[in-house]
């Protein structure tokens, strides 16, 4: 979705969302007014899943290759996946110059750890994209795979995104039913790439008899996405749940396994630059286990959609609630609030440092947070209350604001923390550690909460915080190397010791490649140890990190590395 197309747009994703709705025999009725006294119960004896930042992605996020920010801004977010146009890009976004091409800015989000989606309908100049024959689509797509597969070295590509928006872009009259020009691209591109993810259909909203018919369809022609994608662009992260809910039944009900979910476009125009608002989409988006989801582009490339200025890349108050996220570590925990329309947040637990962080926002007034779970650390907590305004898209934003330091007596594992003056508009931050913890930069980062390509997180009661990396085992090509990047933030610039926690059950030596930062690559040996998934045994290399954020990669595949011997699997990396 684009500005220029605002008003269609948005009028049309409501009538769709309108008919989701009542399909779900729900009614979309306008979300209630703001008011005080909401509950956000956090439970951290419950986690759910990994810290992934899923939703720390964005659409069109970057320029160029060239064009600010600095890579460390961005770094601190810990982006997960973007969307980005074709090779070749035509498209020009509100009168923009065409730009964003996924393969120039490949390198740039690999520096990142960001993975990027290709859309391939970006290759047009317009939008809503001006259909011109089938002979014209088809070729534009294989010289868009041709060009991928000459990048050797955008190892970082996750999925080829075949349309947006068919739902209202794709030209039925001269094109026929997208259902059929679905299966036609699908094969066209697999008859090139048999390896890269597919994503679709990427419509502008989720309608249950539209994404019916589109998975019944795909799977008599045999073209199922690897990832199904729509968009959340009407305003109602409510209605997260149920979409995602609905998704779900009908895959069980066709027959078809599991797809990740991709949202590649959350957020509404009003919403986008309201880090409070935006901090509810998360949440829901969280707790919903979507593999990935951008911010919606509505305005310009390159500032990741409004969380830096246009004139100098410098922070906007919404990019320090995507840096609060890129700062979890360890496990996402539940959190239940006490309304989908008021106060909501998302947190996570490092059992590891021993330290929780609520996000939370979109709620007026006083209201509560209760935290449980809270006996591993102890009697006493110390609980740092901080906030990132509403102040819009064009406003700097230096730092958070610490608004309170205090001290709480945990009683049968258990807080409650009391927010007074909270603006509707802005997202704030519970940090909760043991009283007596003295301030440390993160020293253990976990494998599962890295940047991971082509390899699979995975559980072990023997792992450190429980999860690790496994079936790291591909190297070959740009398409199917695996690899794991760890965005490590060290305090000065030294010789560091990283130690490697690992298995390896092939009852022989094994070898992956490390480097840092793009430069050379040293070989790592893992000797056997008991078994896959049975954790315990550490390695040890020195690296010699920059101050401030850093990217350790460890490879059983990448560019410029031969390629590693054997399997390993990785636990987590620890910098001292």
């Amino acid at each position: 979705m684009r500005s220029h197309t605002l008003g269609r747009g948005r009028a049309l994703t409501a009538s769709l969302l309108a008919a989701s709705a009542l399909l779900l025999t729900q009614t979309l009725t306008p979300t209630p007014a703001h008011a005080a006294g909401g509950i956000l119960t956090v439970d951290v004896a419950a986690p759910f899943k990994p810290v992934t930042r899923t939703a720390a992605g964005g659409l069109y996020a970057l320029k160029d290759a060239t064009t600010p920010p600095d890579d460390s801004l961005v770094q601190a977010l810990r982006p997960h996946t973007h969307t980005q146009p074709a090779p070749g890009v035509g498209q020009k976004p509100n009168g923009q110059p065409a730009g964003g091409d996924a393969l120039v800015v490949a390198d740039k989000a690999g520096r990142t750890g960001a993975g990027e989606i290709i859309r391939m309908p970006d290759i047009y100049p317009d939008f809503p994209y001006r259909w011109v024959g089938w002979d014209d689509w088809l070729g534009k797509v294989g010289t868009m795979i041709d060009k991928r597969l000459a990048a050797t070295g955008a190892t970082n590509i996750r999925g080829w995104e075949l349309w947006n928006e068919p739902d209202w872009t794709w030209d039925t009259a001269a094109a026929g039913s997208f259902n059929d020009g679905w299966a036609r691209t699908f094969k066209a591109v697999r008859a090139k790439d048999t390896v890269t993810p597919i994503v679709g259909p990427s419509d502008a909203g989720y309608v249950s008899t539209r994404m019916r018919a589109f998975l019944t369809a795909a799977k008599a022609s045999g073209t199922v996405p690897d990832v199904t994608c729509w968009h959340e662009l009407s305003a109602r992260p409510d209605l997260i749940a149920a979409h995602i809910a609905d998704y779900r039944s009908i895959e069980t009900d066709l027959g078809l396994s599991p797809r990740p979910i991709s949202v590649n476009e959350y957020g509404a125009p009003e919403e986008i630059d309201v880090p409070g608002r935006i901090s509810s989409y998360i949440a829901k988006l969280e707790r919903a286990k979507v593999w990935s989801a951008d911010r919606a582009f509505w305005y310009e490339y390159g500032t990741f959609n409004g969380l830096l200025t246009t004139s100098a890349y410098q922070p906007t108050a919404s990019y320090w609630l995507y840096k609060w996220y890129g700062d979890m570590a360890g496990n996402m925990v539940t959190t239940t609030p006490s309304s989908l329309t008021g106060l909501d947040g998302f947190a996570s637990y490092d059992t590891t440092r021993k330290t929780v962080d609520v996000v939370f926002g979109n709620e007026v007034g006083t209201n509560t947070v209760n935290v449980k779970g809270l006996a591993p650390l102890g009697s006493s907590v110390k609980v740092t209350l901080r906030a990132t305004p509403s102040s819009g898209r064009q406003t700097a934003v230096t730092a958070p604001t610490t608004v309170s330091t205090t001290t709480h007596q945990v009683s049968n594992g258990a807080i409650s923390v009391t927010v007074p003056g909270m603006n509707v508009g802005s997202a704030y931050q519970l940090a909760i550690a043991p009283a007596d913890t003295v301030a440390d930069h993160q020293h253990r980062y976990e494998a599962e909460n890295a940047s991971v390509f082509r390899g699979e997180s995975l559980s072990s009661s023997s792992a450190s915080n429980g999860g690790y990396v496994g079936r790291i085992d591909n190297s070959g090509d740009a398409r199917t190397h695996s690899y794991v990047d760890f965005v490590v933030n060290v305090p000065t610039a030294r010789a560091y010791q990283l130690t490697i926690g690992y298995a390896n059950g092939t009852g022989a030596q094994a070898t992956q490649g490390l480097a840092h930062n793009g430069g050379a690559w040293s070989t790592v040996s893992y000797p056997p140890t008991a078994g896959w998934g049975e954790f315990g045994a550490t390695v040890s290399r020195t690296v010699t990190l920059k101050a401030g954020y850093n990217v350790i990669r460890l490879a059983k595949g990448s560019p410029n590395f031969a390629g590693g011997t054997g399997y390993a699997e990785l636990d987590y990396i620890q910098v001292d």
